[in-house]
């Protein structure tokens, strides 16, 4: 707790004989533990970070690294275009969850924009489990359709079913036209996303480029 503040993030300080409420240096940590907080990451996920990604030599991890960087570092730019996104494609082992994650913690303390995480296949089970609620199922799609910024962690993983497709549409459609950013991981390539769901994965592909990272092969 700050010993300042009580963690309320201001202090009183005495004006012309007023008590005047200004901004304690502690709150901006504040803000960023409230928004890690309700981005749904667990504390395990928000250890994962640029510092501890482990490239060693390997030249995709390195050049991966470089453009989440070079996103990050552009955010404030591109957040409200069309290209505003970013999206990691490699198979299992490859860092992409941990380099996505690192991602929405830099714009969360960096940027101090708030992180919805997505992940994929337990959110749409979640969506669909509420299908037949009309308040229920909106209140469920809605975090993610307005989140600020939206990590879909393993896209796809495991298939899709139809119902799966049509609440996915729903999301990044939306999104898609109100230029809301989204991180994307996935092991798909681009022609198995395409294959699968040509009006959403499109509209993805399109929102990423100019930040998007295939990994390929073992090393």
């Amino acid at each position: 707790m700050c010993e300042k503040c009580q963690d309320r993030g201001f202090i009183l300080v005495n004006q012309n004989g007023l008590d005047v409420a200004k901004d304690c240096e502690c709150k901006p940590l504040l803000e960023f533990e409230r928004r890690c907080k309700v981005s749904g990451i667990s504390r395990a996920f928000q250890e994962k970070t640029f510092a501890n990604y482990d490239v060693g030599e390997n030249q995709a991890r390195i050049v991966a690294r470089d453009v989440a960087l070079q996103y990050c570092g552009a955010f404030p730019e591109i957040k409200d275009t069309m290209n505003n996104s970013f999206m990691i494609q490699g198979q299992v082992g490859s860092g992409k969850t941990h380099l996505s994650i690192a991602i929405a913690m830099n714009i969360m303390k960096i940027h101090h924009t708030g992180v919805v995480y997505m992940p994929y296949t337990e959110s749409l089970l979640r969506i669909k489990q509420n299908a037949m609620d009309r308040i229920n199922y909106a209140n469920e799609i809605n975090k993610y359709k307005n989140a600020p910024v939206l990590l879909i962690d393993d896209l796809l993983k495991g298939g899709a079913t139809a119902a799966d497709l049509k609440a996915l549409f729903e999301i990044v459609n939306y999104r898609y036209l109100e230029h809301k950013p989204i991180i994307v991981s996935t092991e798909k390539s681009d022609d198995d996303l395409l294959d699968i769901d040509e009006a959403t994965m499109s509209r993805i592909i399109e929102m990423c480029r100019g930040h998007h990272v295939t990994m390929r092969g073992r090393e």
